[in-house]
């Protein structure tokens, strides 16, 4: 896992299939899940779909919160 990793899991959509253009980081556990014991797909977004899972197994998620905050609270002016 590289550190950026975690700001990328909720900021990158997932580019294809039944959840396409939500979050990653929103994805159901049975997604992550049914990834996880058909294979991840190759490359970057196999990396952390692979990542998210094991954070959502572990019942993590939360440490992503802080992550979603800046964008969510950022206000100008």
């Amino acid at each position: 896992m590289q550190p950026e990793d975690l700001q990328l899991l909720v900021t990158r959509t997932m580019p294809f299939g039944k959840y396409k253009g939500r979050l990653i980081a929103d994805l159901p556990g049975n997604y992550l899940n049914w990834f996880a014991r058909e294979g991840f797909p190759p490359g970057e977004i196999g990396r952390l779909l692979a990542l998210m899972q094991e954070i959502d197994h572990n019942g993590l998620s939360d440490l992503l919160r802080p992550l979603r905050q800046p964008q969510a609270g950022r206000r100008n002016g």
